[in-house]
């Protein structure tokens, strides 16, 4: 059994990772938005953070009645309780990557649970 799985996303409306990469410790999915479109309801959650990174376009998030402004290159967390909910921008689609985490779970990261070898 490889240690590893690889998959080509295509550009369609949403696609989530869990299951194609068969991953153990986060949720994964690409969103494509066409413009003037939305996600057509307000979400939040009881566990995960989510982590937003913005790959093309132009869009708003709506985060507890706060309008945010999103464009290509931004990362935005939200944390689980937040109210939030996702839109193109009226004349330009939106691509983003949403990362879904459980808050506080992170223990080590980079250099202290990478090991090195000579």
């Amino acid at each position: 059994m490889a240690n590893f799985n690889k998959i080509t996303v295509a550009s369609d409306a949403r696609t989530e990772l869990h299951d194609k990469l068969n991953l153990t410790g986060a949720e994964i999915s690409v969103n494509n938005l066409p413009a003037g479109a939305g996600v057509p309801f307000v979400h939040y959650h009881k566990k995960n953070e989510e982590i937003y990174f913005v790959t093309a376009g132009k869009g708003t998030a709506v985060i507890d009645g706060q309008t945010v402004e999103l464009a290509a290159g931004d990362w935005l967390r939200i944390a689980p309780a937040a109210r939030r909910q996702f839109s193109a921008a009226a004349n330009e689609g939106i691509s983003f990557i949403c990362i879904q985490v459980r808050e506080n779970s992170l223990e080590e990261y980079t250099a202290g649970d990478a090991v090195v070898e000579q």
